[in-house]
């Protein structure tokens, strides 16, 4: 079986799949010949086209095939290439297009000067073609000086640089913009990496922060009092089970437009009391307090304050000898302000917790519009308070969130 020749195509047709500027230097080529010779008929003081003129009108769509890579080359050489076809006393016409395009093509490309000294050049040859040069050195018969055709030569120029000119700045326009879009695109990927990398922080660090220290009680108490160890290790389970829901949660950001979406709401205060007791199964007594009205919160501002909470919590927890920690949400603000205080003195690692928490922390308060502090007290303790400005809110009813 033998295989089938492929169908026959136009040449332009073949062009356009080889590229654009292979498909737009035959296009100029077509034109440069086709309309070369329809206007020859009506230029009787010129010579007609022979091998040599059908050359030169092919050599200008040629050089632009190299215009991307070498553009100053490039319109240096149709230049020298149109300049030597109006020398040779050819028919005028389309023969200046291969001109136009490697103009635009030099502009386009910043070599702006290289442009503009070739388009003078080729005025000042016309020039010296049409009023300098002697009747013995042209091949066909000298025309009549014309003022009015140079000065529509030079405006013809002007227009064509002016063109190429808008081309520039158009394209550097666009070029600038998809830099902008392209920027914002990675910046709002990179907040987004953020926001889930500090969300996947919070969930985890005290999770598994309140899982190691059941675990241990667990360890100590599994031969001496199995009911105890038998607690410990059902205060793992449930705080295991949470966590890979709210990583489920956070993971169902990078779900597909036709995933459902969560069911479980963003923990927000309506749940301290939740943490305060996942607190008090590790070991540690936390306290609630509230101060003034409270009031309802954005969703995201009730996550911000939330993790807050837990962060510095999980720190006291990882880093302190403390037992007991001191939570204050105080409304008397014009914003929130949330306190958490850790009585010390300090334990393993340093005081306040792990940097990449207050990291953490200080972002989150920072993408809120708010002010973070952690600082020691002078006690001994460490203390982290974040104050978080509340655009919008009002007086919290009895389903939204917040501390009851």
């Amino acid at each position: 079986m033998t295989d089938e020749p492929p169908p026959w195509q136009p040449p332009w047709v073949r062009a356009a799949k080889a590229g654009w500027p292979v498909a737009s230097s035959v296009l100029v080529a077509v034109a440069q010949l086709a309309g070369t010779g329809a206007a020859a008929r009506h230029q009787g003081g010129r010579l007609p086209l022979d091998a040599l003129g059908y050359l030169l009108l092919l050599l200008g769509p040629v050089l632009l095939l190299f215009r991307q890579r070498r553009p100053v080359a490039v319109v240096v050489g149709t230049t020298v290439v149109t300049v030597a076809y109006l020398l040779a006393g050819y028919p005028y016409g389309p023969v200046f297009l291969s001109l136009v395009v490697a103009f635009c093509a030099a502009v386009k490309r910043g070599h702006r000067r290289a442009a503009w000294a070739c388009a003078g050049a080729f005025y000042a040859a016309h020039l010296l073609i049409s009023f300098a040069v002697p009747q013995d050195w042209l091949r066909g018969p000298a025309a009549q000086p014309n003022g009015w055709q140079e000065l529509g030569i030079a405006a013809w120029l002007l227009l064509v640089m002016a063109v190429a000119e808008i081309l520039r700045f158009r394209a550097e326009r666009m070029e600038a913009v998809r830099a902008a879009a392209e920027q914002a695109r990675r910046r709002r990927a990179d907040e987004e990496r953020l926001r889930m990398a500090r969300e996947l922080h919070d969930i985890l660090a005290h999770s598994i922060s309140l899982i190691h220290v059941q675990a241990g009680v667990a360890l100590e108490l599994l031969d001496t009092r199995p009911e105890q160890a038998r607690t410990a290790l059902t205060t793992i389970k449930a705080a295991s089970k949470e966590a890979l829901g709210e990583v489920r949660q956070v993971l169902g950001t990078l779900r597909g437009p036709d995933a459902a979406a969560p069911r479980s709401p963003a923990p927000g205060l309506d749940r301290l009391d939740e943490l305060a007791e996942q607190a008090r199964q590790a070991g540690l007594a936390v306290s609630v307090h509230s101060r003034g009205r409270a009031r309802s919160l954005p969703a995201g501002l009730d996550l911000t304050a939330f993790r807050i909470v837990q962060e510095a919590l999980t720190n006291v927890i990882r880093h302190s000898a403390a037992r007991s920690a001191d939570v204050l949400l105080d409304w008397s603000g014009e914003g929130l302000a949330v306190r958490i205080d850790d009585p010390g003195p300090a334990g393993a690692g340093e005081p306040g917790g792990s940097g990449s928490g207050l990291i953490g922390m200080r972002e989150r308060v920072a993408a809120a519009g708010g002010t973070l502090e952690a600082e020691p007290r002078p006690d001994g303790g460490f203390r982290v308070l974040a104050r978080l400005p509340i655009r919008g809110g009002g007086p919290q009813d009895s389903t939204g969130g917040g501390p009851r």
